[in-house]
C-alpha cells in the first residue's frame, strides 16, 4: 500500500501518552508539515503556539474545566467533573494553530494544517488528538493573551502530541461508504 494511504489510515486519536517530551526535530517536522498545508489563495494564514511547559499546560487543563462546567452539553459538563479529566491528556505538547483573522478561508487552511501536521506525526510514530474542546480556554482574553498569538489572529483549535502509552493500535471505526456520487 501507498505510505501516505497506510498513513492515513492508521493514524488515530490518541489519548494515553508517555511523559517523554518529544524531540525537536520531530516537533520540527511537524510543524514543517502544517506549513506545508494547502490555502486559499496560498494566504498561508496561521500561527502555531507550541506549549511545553508542564505548569503552563496544568493551568490550561484546569481552566478549561472551569469553563466546561457551564456548557449546556451535559456529557461536557460532567467530562468536567472528572477529576481525571484533562483535555491534553497529558500530552507533553500542545499545538495551537490560529488563523490569521482576515484571511479568505482561514479555517479550512487551519484545518488542513492541523490534519497535515497529525499524519506527519503518525508517521513518526508519535500519537496526537484534535481537541475541540481547548475552544473553552479562548473564552477568557487574559488566556489567549498569555499565549502570545499575534494581533490579528483568532485562536482556533489545538493538537495534542506525544508518544504513544500503547503501541497497540485501536482497529478504525467501520467507514460509511456511500458517501459517493459520480457525474461522468
Amino acid at each position: 500500500m501507498n505510505n501516505v494511504l497506510e498513513t492515513i489510515k492508521n493514524r488515530r486519536s490518541i489519548r494515553n501518552y508517555k511523559a517523554e517530551q518529544i524531540s525537536q526535530e520531530e516537533l520540527d517536522q511537524i510543524i514543517e508539515a502544517g506549513i506545508y498545508a494547502p490555502t486559499a489563495g496560498n494566504e498561508q494564514p496561521w500561527h502555531f503556539t507550541i506549549v511545553q511547559n508542564p505548569d503552563a499546560l496544568k493551568h490550561i487543563n484546569e481552566v478549561v474545566k472551569e469553563e466546561m462546567i457551564d456548557s449546556d452539553i451535559e456529557w461536557v459538563r460532567n467530562a468536567a467533573k472528572s477529576p481525571t479529566f484533562k483535555v491534553t491528556y497529558d500530552a507533553p505538547t500542545l499545538i495551537i494553530v490560529s488563523g490569521r483573522a482576515d484571511g479568505m478561508a482561514w479555517q479550512a487552511d487551519c484545518s488542513a494544517a492541523i490534519e497535515n501536521m497529525m499524519l506527519a506525526a503518525e508517521s513518526l510514530n508519535i500519537g496526537s488528538v484534535w481537541i475541540g474542546l481547548i475552544r473553552n480556554l479562548f473564552k477568557r482574553n487574559e488566556e489567549v493573551e498569555k499565549l502570545g498569538i499575534p494581533e490579528g489572529f483568532l485562536p482556533y483549535y489545538g493538537v495534542s502530541f506525544g508518544y504513544k502509552a500503547n503501541e497497540k493500535r485501536a482497529e478504525a471505526p467501520k467507514r460509511n461508504r456511500d458517501v459517493v456520487n459520480y457525474i461522468r
